[in-house]
């Protein structure tokens, strides 16, 4: 485990796998956001073979990372936040494996051979229609299926999801998330989009404001628009786990100079100490912009009005 509260059965290395973790049905992908595409293509894995455990073959880091680690970031999710979604959906086995550089210089049937098959015992797989694997990315779904053929496990393609707005995909949730518009995001998703990981110190100017805030790394992920949101707090370990209302500023806080951007959040009617715990925070509306005000007062107004406006917004149904 990587130190963070969840019960799905979590597996990192296909060379050492238990006999009671083998066998499942599984979706192979990055499932970057966990979006209704990402949902659909795990739903057909559940029906494709209902007497396994429902699986989730996935790397980590992201090959994308691996190959370009000085891109800008662009994931949606972190581990954390991926795992904990796929726990909500049901999966029983993550095969969360150590993408490095053995298993990136695997032929596609490399890949069959000493991961699905030994390493994993797969009884059926699940994976897009644009799903390419193997060094090279040489294999594609029509490579799988016949390896499946070959080895005798089951292979089923899923045709890509489109929704009113277009392709549902990792792309245009970030477009939407850039754009300040967390509702179109939440509709391709699925669900609102979640930022998760520890509780870490900053420098405490928020509580000497009178708003202390949570605050949390957003590193190695695409931000959001920098600026205020209305926000859904879940707080997943320690003494207060729950569910709160509140305000997050994600950005650099132009006020106090520059700074490593960051998700800071208020949690509402709230008193305790959150240091070292995860929580995971759900943006629902974008209110307004990163700003430097003249004075800390005019900061404080405007904290007090952009509370006011969450809580109206986070009142309706």
């Amino acid at each position: 485990m990587r130190g963070y509260p969840i019960a799905m059965q979590v597996i990192r290395d296909y060379q050492y796998v238990r006999p009671e973790d083998r066998g499942a049905s599984a979706a192979i992908g990055n499932f970057d956001g966990v979006h209704i595409g990402h949902q659909a293509v795990i739903e057909i894995a559940r029906s494709a073979a209902p007497d396994a455990p429902l699986g989730i073959l996935t790397f980590e880091p992201h090959p994308r990372e691996f190959f370009a680690p000085d891109a800008a970031p662009f994931r949606l999710m972190n581990a954390e936040a991926k795992a904990n979604r796929l726990e909500k959906i049901g999966v029983e086995k993550l095969y969360e494996l150590n993408f490095n550089t053995v298993l990136s210089t695997l032929t596609a049937e490399q890949f069959v051979e000493r991961v699905i098959v030994d390493g994993l015992g797969l009884a059926h797989v699940v994976i897009g229609a644009d799903f390419c694997f193997g060094k090279g990315r040489a294999g594609n779904a029509e490579t799988m299926q016949s390896l499946g053929v070959k080895h005798g496990f089951g292979v089923t393609i899923a045709e890509l999801i489109t929704a009113d707005a277009g392709l549902i995909s990792s792309t245009n949730i970030r477009n939407a998330l850039s754009e300040g518009a967390p509702a179109e995001a939440a509709k391709m998703l699925g669900h609102l989009h979640r930022l998760e990981g520890e509780i870490i110190r900053g420098d405490q100017r928020g509580r000497d404001l009178g708003y202390p805030t949570a605050n949390m790394s957003i590193d190695g992920l695409h931000p959001p628009k920098f600026g205020v949101y209305a926000v859904h707090v879940d707080v997943l370990s320690g003494p207060h786990t729950g569910t709160y209302q509140g305000a997050s500023s994600i950005g650099v806080r132009p006020m106090f100079g520059e700074n490593h951007p960051n998700c800071e959040t208020f949690l509402f009617d709230f008193q305790g100490d959150l240091y070292g715990e995860h929580i995971s925070v759900a943006l629902v509306e974008y209110l307004r912009g990163e700003e430097k005000f003249d004075s800390l007062e005019a900061l404080i107004a405007q904290m007090d009005a952009d509370c006011a406006t969450a809580r109206r917004i986070l009142s309706q149904p």
